[in-house]
């Protein structure tokens, strides 16, 4: 009884403790993070999974997560060519994350999987510089300074579309500030600035034109109304007094006065109109002129700064074009000396190898013969030379073969016929002129072997005595 009970204690055990593995391999999705499970999965290289939970199976599956935290990147661009060949710099900041929109999602673990965040930023940064260098590229200046929502809508197209390759979504661009290395957008303000200060001024001397015709106006309804009054009045007055006798003719010279004064007043509230229109006139030309003057310094300028550009930019790249071709032709050089040199090396150990070989053989054959020669290297010698006597021979042969006697004269008295004559005694110094075999060997330091012969001892010879001066003549 008591080992039934334990053997149900040990099941129910067993069975909580796989229980307890199989809710550990349940994993739970953050909002935050991408689920990544690979292995044998059934769908691909991996399951993505963006929020949610999913079983793990062990040994055949296993997972890793994907942060979704947005990375931000700062792009310096420096000197990159416009469409005008005009160097530009673009700062701008950049912010992108891991993409979780299915059908993207699936490329960031097959590529970015178990990467850092730096090492994401340094991948991302990379495919950033050469969009936004694409997108300056097609792009004029004015066009990149003048209209940004373009040229942020081109570069959000570009770089967004090659980030989603690898998984990620771009979420922000933010360009600082864009800058020539030419000045040429620093003119184009200064075009605007000016283009803008010139027609405010103008607008400024149209207002006082028209505040000053107003006053003016104002100032002779003024003057014409206080006129009238007067006018009336003092006809009222001239009336009052025409009863009597000489009141009509008051009224009429002061009437007349009246007219004079009011005239005079309006001839000069109109002079003062008119002047002062035309100062405003006057005033409104010369700062046009002075802003169209400072327009075309300006052009002036972002032409010569152009074609400025245009010179350096076609000069670097003749430049650039000679150094490459320079490193190109020095490196074929390089290439062909060292082939030269390894082929001559080739050929000079090829040469070495077999000079090794004939003097090993050699040396090996001198070594036969020595053993043959029971050890007596003397021997061994004399047995080499005994094998190439007939070819010493025959070069003692040659060398007096070619010899050409046309005529010899020889005059002989007769005396010491036991000697022998000067004919005997002249052929046999001309035999004795070519080195003998023993005199050969001698001048080599060894001794021909006796049974070959040996050299007889020389008898002295007697002083020979001068022939007579007369005697037979022999050929």
């Amino acid at each position: 009884m008591q080992a039934f009970a334990l053997l149900l204690f040990g099941l129910f055990a067993l069975v909580v403790l796989m229980l307890f593995f199989f809710v550990s391999r349940y994993k739970r999705c953050p909002s935050d993070r991408i689920l990544v499970i690979y292995g044998k999965t059934g769908a691909g290289s991996a399951k993505c999974l963006a929020g949610g939970a999913a079983f793990v199976w062990p040994v055949i599956q296993d997972y890793e997560y994907l942060d979704l935290t947005p990375i931000s990147i700062d792009v310096d661009l420096r000197g990159a060519l416009s469409k005008q060949n005009i160097r530009v710099n673009v700062p701008s900041r950049f912010t992108v994350a891991v993409c979780n929109e299915e059908g993207v999602m699936i490329n960031a673990p097959e590529r970015l999987l178990g990467k850092s965040m730096d090492e994401i930023r340094d991948i991302a940064k990379d495919i950033i510089f050469g969009q936004l260098r694409l997108v300056v590229a097609t792009m004029d200046i004015e066009e990149i300074n003048a209209d940004r929502d373009k040229f942020l809508s081109n570069v959000t197209a570009n770089v967004g579309s090659e980030l989603r390759k690898i998984g990620l979504t771009l979420i922000n661009v933010n360009v600082t500030d864009i800058q020539d290395e030419s000045g040429y957008i620093e003119a184009l303000g200064k075009e605007a600035a000016a283009k803008a200060i010139n027609e405010a001024k103008i607008r400024v001397a149209d207002q006082e034109r028209n505040g000053a015709i107003g006053e003016a106006e104002a100032l002779m309804d003024k003057r014409i109304q206080v006129s009238g009054a007067d006018a009336r009045a003092k006809i009222g007055e001239a009336d009052a007094e025409a009863n009597a006798i000489d009141g009509a003719n008051l009224a009429a010279v002061r009437i007349a006065q009246s007219n004079a004064e009011r005239r005079e007043k309006e001839a000069e509230s109109l002079r003062v109109a008119t002047t002062a229109e035309r100062i405003a006139q006057a005033r409104a030309l010369e700062d046009g002129y002075a802003a169209e003057r400072e327009a075309e310094e300006a052009r002036a300028k972002r032409d010569l700064a152009t074609r400025e550009a245009d010179i350096i930019v076609a000069a670097e790249i003749e430049k650039r074009q000679k150094e490459i071709m320079a490193e190109a032709e020095a490196e074929q050089r390089r290439r062909l000396a060292k082939g030269e040199a390894d082929a001559i090396y080739l050929v000079r150990e090829a040469e070495a190898r077999g000079m090794f070989e004939i003097l090993q053989k050699q040396a090996e054959g001198f070594r036969q013969v020595v053993r043959a020669a029971n050890g007596n290297t003397r021997d061994a010698v004399l047995m080499l030379i005994a094998d190439k006597l007939e070819e010493l021979v025959r070069i003692q042969v040659e060398a007096i073969r070619n010899i050409r006697i046309d005529k010899v004269t020889v005059w002989d008295g007769g005396q010491n016929a036991e000697e022998g004559g000067s004919t005997s005694r002249f052929i046999s110094g001309l035999y004795k002129s070519v080195p003998p075999l023993h005199d050969l060997f001698q001048m080599a330091g060894m001794d021909l072997p006796a049974y070959l012969g040996q050299v007889k001892a020389e008898k002295e010879e007697a002083p020979v005595t001068p022939p007579p001066p007369a005697g037979p003549e022999q050929e």
